[in-house]
């Protein structure tokens, strides 16, 4: 993830005040305004926020809070008010989406500020980010693949490898990471479960249907494992997805798979609940956000056949897996 120039409103602006003499992480962020902190306990405010996260954060996540901590830094400080971040997040020249990057960084940013945990000592009531409304964002309907499309994506793949990759994201709705970085021991081939490690470095169990369990098999037989499962990085298995989306068509990418995982359970009557644990989400706004492409059709399916049975039999039970009445 790079920061890009054009995010904010006037770039000379931002430069003509990135001047710090301080070095070390101010170098990272970029300088900071001087009305925020006195220098010293400037530097100390963002070292201390960046070693507050979460052990295990992701690299990525910690570039994430940088990257953009340091373009809003004419914001960042113990005496901004919220007009000032309104009208900063207001004067971006860049989408909604992007604002919103913004204001969630800056939203985690304060509420550390201002609890116990940052050791300031500041009011909570106080907490500028309270009086600023998030900018709204276009709900977009990501892509999602039908079982059939999987399937001809397996088809279509080069070799048991791929065809096990492909299959194995769609069952099991792994992460890009997660899938690059299974070790053959992590693998409970009886109850067919994979122990992952999750985002936050935490450790979650992924399933996986009988067709990846031939292919995973299949390709162990083929290839002589060292330490990983496979002969490719993370980086590897998206060239392979991006070849795949080429000659096909069709989207392929990890985060089209973890959708098509949500929206064929959703489309099959999993409850969100469940598909929530299976798919290790922390939330189900989450699961919403990853079956919006499920159309209300795709519930009147599930509908007809149980008001139907309900119909003939006022104490009947439907069995969602077996698709009937009991």
């Amino acid at each position: 993830m790079a920061c890009l120039k054009g995010q904010g409103a006037d770039e000379s602006r931002w430069a003509s005040r990135t001047s710090n003499p301080l070095g070390g992480i101010n170098s990272v962020f970029g300088g900071f305004d001087s009305h925020a902190l006195p220098p010293v306990i400037s530097h100390n405010l963002l070292t201390n926020f960046l070693k507050s996260r979460r052990q295990g954060l992701s690299s990525r996540s910690i570039q994430f809070y940088s990257c953009y901590l340091g373009l809003a830094h004419s914001v960042v400080g113990v005496n901004v008010i919220g007009q000032e971040i309104t009208q900063f997040l207001k004067s971006l020249q860049c989408s909604n989406g992007g604002k919103h990057a913004y204001y969630r960084t800056l939203r985690v940013f304060y509420n550390w500020l201002y609890s116990p945990k940052s050791g300031y000592k500041l009011n909570p009531q106080n907490n500028p980010i309270l009086a600023v409304d998030a900018p709204k964002v276009e709900k977009k309907i990501l892509p999602s693949l039908t079982s059939e499309q999987v399937d001809y994506l397996i088809e279509q793949a080069m070799c048991v490898r791929d065809k096990a990759i492909i299959s194995l994201f769609a069952h099991s709705g792994l992460r890009l990471s997660e899938l690059a970085n299974i070790k053959p021991q992590n693998i409970d081939w009886d109850n067919r479960l994979i122990k992952a490690v999750c985002k936050g470095n935490k450790e979650g169990l992924a399933p996986f249907g009988e067709r990846t369990e031939l292919l995973l098999k299949d390709w162990m037989s083929r290839y002589q494992v060292n330490g990983r499962l496979w002969d490719l990085d993370a980086w590897g298995i998206s060239e392979m997805l991006k070849q795949l989306r080429v000659r096909t068509g069709l989207p392929c990418n990890a985060h089209t798979f973890r959708r098509t995982f949500a929206c064929v359970l959703a489309k099959k009557g999993i409850d969100s609940l469940h598909i929530m644990r299976l798919g290790r989400w922390e939330s189900l706004a989450m699961v919403e956000r990853y079956t919006r492409s499920v159309r209300f059709e795709d519930s009147l399916n599930l509908y007809y056949p149980i008001i139907s049975c309900l119909s003939r039999h006022a104490e009947c039970s439907y069995d969602f897996g077996e698709g009937r009445c009991y």
